[in-house]
């Protein structure tokens, strides 16, 4: 059987849903860390889509953070608009980590300006529980997320913040320093719902807070060849005296369509950390994995 992108994903999704048993056909291993072999390599496309996917599929809990940004840094203009910044493959690739997640996360401010639906419209694959984390200004009760009954959505506040909207399920958890809800007290609240499989997917801000605390095993950057000028900024962190202070990250970089995906380890012991040169111990508990 020849591996194409539709069956690969496929068989990521079974791994991700049914990581104990055994599934037959596709003549590959899967290890449990996410790794793979093959007796003969698929073609570059479908390599990638293993590589980037299997070890979240493989893994029960992480938390990645996401951002589409130019290459000036920005990920939208000075008036908000965003729209379009990234390829199409960016877009699909943000549908499977939703489908991946079990709850993917925004910030009031990107769902107040994108108005987003958070589904998995473009591929195959469950939708998550869409998570929106309020500040002190309301949500509008009008947003998609609240009326499109497309998947469940829960509302994650502090006791300061304004009330949730009306007939949404809401959480109240401790704040952190910039008086939004603390980043782990959040991926705590969601644990504790069994939603480990955290997408944080914007915005800049509140990417940067969960990157900030701590709490990411991967942070992915979707850079398009686009020079925006002034606009709101990506990544917002402290500022460091020297480059030698700087965050040097590891990992890898991908094309997607005219863009560059750099997927970046920030937890040596998660999911992103699978290697093709796993020891013989993780090796041994390899199970045949196919569609």
């Amino acid at each position: 059987m020849v591996l194409d992108a539709d069956a690969a994903w496929r068989l990521v999704l079974a791994l991700r849903d049914r990581p104990c048993d055994r599934h037959t056909a596709a003549d590959l291993t899967v290890r449990p860390d996410g790794g793979w072999t093959a007796p003969e390599p698929p073609v570059p496309e479908v390599r990638a889509l293993l590589d980037l996917y299997l070890p979240l599929a493989a893994s029960g809990t992480w938390v990645l953070g996401h951002l589409g940004q130019s290459l000036d840094g920005r990920i939208a203009c000075e008036s908000g608009h965003s729209a379009a910044l990234n390829d199409d493959p960016n877009l699909d690739h943000l549908h499977r980590l939703r489908a991946l997640a079990d709850a993917v996360v925004v910030g009031a401010g990107t769902a107040r300006a994108d108005d987003p639906r958070l589904t998995t419209r473009r591929v195959a694959g469950t939708s998550p529980v869409r998570v929106v984390l309020a500040g002190a200004r309301p949500l509008a009760p009008g947003l998609r997320l609240f009326t499109d009954g497309a998947a469940p959505t829960l509302v994650i506040r502090t006791a300061a913040a304004a009330p949730c909207p009306p007939g949404v399920p809401c959480v109240t958890v401790d704040a952190g320093p910039d008086g939004a809800p603390a980043p782990a007290a959040v991926c705590a609240a969601l644990a504790r719902r069994g939603l480990r499989r955290v997408f944080v997917e914007g915005g800049g801000r509140t990417v940067s807070a969960f990157f900030e605390a701590g709490v990411l095993d991967r942070l992915q950057i979707c850079v398009a060849p686009l020079l925006i000028g002034a606009g709101v900024p990506a990544m917002t962190l402290p500022p460091v005296a020297a480059l030698g202070d700087a965050v040097r990250l590891d990992g890898r970089w991908l094309p997607m369509g005219r863009d560059m995906l750099f997927d970046c380890v920030l937890r040596q012991d998660g999911p992103a950390a699978a290697e093709d040169g796993a020891d013989d111990e993780r090796r041994g508990l390899a199970d045949r994995v196919g569609v």
